[in-house]
């Protein structure tokens, strides 16, 4: 099972030749499921449900509750902006959880959960993005533990562990990711253990997602670091779930054009036990 998360920054810059080449990107990749965030929905379109459509996969979508900041951003009102699952199977269950943050920093963060009807099993699949601003560690330890009991309330009784993906906008040592996998500390719920999938990457292999070699990303914002992730609860009976391969994609131009300030972190999990 191929999993995949990758920030799609909205419809920041080049927006409509990045667009294509998101799509070819994904299509080089041939996904089972993706978790998106910043996807962009405008004028009855969204990004998300057109990538599926082009890709012959099933969409959930997750608008943000609180658009109004990122529309600033741009001059534009009318564009929302939300997290999306793309699945190769059919989603019989979805819920949209607003994540924790100040009132005078607030812009519509959230966590979208979607349940996947597999052949052989059902997958509890989230993916989430984190507040942004580098001070806002003990912001972010609020959403990892909210995100932590919205995975807890959701991953069901279905032998697959849930899959939590998504831009955290974090360092991998930092307290909130550690917070979130609950094996480097105390859980954020007693005795749920989600895995950063990237602890079986080669150790050589390039690991920033957010990545000074890419054009749309500013230096200033942070180094170069991994801060989108695929975490993984223990695996089922017989392996089911386990970490194959895990590697940084996305993370070139198309054509010539980049699709997005941010690479992508692809899985293989073993779908059978």
């Amino acid at each position: 099972m191929r999993i995949v998360t990758w920030n799609l920054w909205w419809r920041f810059g080049p927006w409509q030749t990045r667009q294509k080449a998101i799509l070819t990107a994904l299509r080089e990749l041939r996904p089972d499921v993706v978790g998106l965030q910043e996807v962009w929905a405008a004028d009855g379109e969204n990004l998300a449900e057109w990538l599926a459509g082009e890709l012959g996969l099933h969409c959930a979508w997750g608008a943000s509750p609180a658009p109004e900041r990122w529309q600033r951003r741009i001059g534009d009102p009318t564009v929302g902006i939300g997290n999306a699952v793309l699945s190769r199977w059919p989603v019989v269950d979805q819920n949209v959880l607003p994540l924790p943050a100040p009132a005078d920093t607030d812009d519509g963060r959230l966590a979208l959960y979607a349940r996947l009807a597999a052949p052989a099993h059902e997958v509890p699949f989230f993916t989430a993005h984190f507040s942004s601003a580098l001070h806002a560690s003990e912001v972010r330890r609020r959403q990892a533990a909210a995100l932590a009991g919205f995975v807890a309330r959701h991953a069901g009784d279905t032998p697959f562990p849930p899959v939590v993906t998504g831009d955290l906008n974090a360092w991998p040592d930092s307290d909130e990711i550690r917070l979130l996998g609950g094996y480097k500390t105390a859980p954020a719920v007693p005795g749920q253990v989600l895995v950063d999938a990237w602890e079986y990457a080669d150790p050589a292999a390039p690991s920033a997602t957010w990545d000074p070699a890419n054009p749309h990303v500013t230096p200033a914002r942070r180094p170069g670091v991994r801060i989108d992730y695929i975490h993984v609860g223990p695996p089922g009976p017989g392996g089911l779930g386990r970490v194959r391969d895990v590697r940084r994609a996305c993370d070139g131009p198309v054509d010539g054009v980049w699709p997005s300030d941010h690479a992508a972190v692809v899985a293989d999990l073993a779908d059978t036990a």
